[in-house]
């Protein structure tokens, strides 16, 4: 998923206005609105000061690690599904 894609999403789940993330950033209420909508292309400083205001960070991940971390953020667990819990490992179950 692209960045905007992501920042948009985040915007939409905390519910923050274009004028409440302009506010924050000292940005321009226009100026929020284009990085968002991706009329424009941005720097990297502009959607890191978006994501901060949102409460995020942007992240570079390493392709070979995309399907671990996408994973962890869908709230399932990280590796092989049949690897033993470590409460199992310590407990020798």
């Amino acid at each position: 998923m692209a960045i905007i894609e992501q920042l948009q999403q985040r915007r939409s789940r905390l519910g923050k206005t274009m004028q409440s993330l302009a506010s924050v950033t000292g940005m321009s209420v226009p100026q929020v609105s284009n990085a968002l909508s991706g009329k424009v292309d941005s720097r990297i400083s502009t959607l890191e000061a978006l994501a901060d205001a949102m409460d995020s960070n942007l992240v570079l991940v390493p392709k070979h690690l995309l399907p671990e971390v996408s994973r962890l953020l869908a709230g399932k667990a990280v590796g092989p599904d049949d690897v033993p819990s470590t409460i199992d490992r310590l407990l020798g179950s």
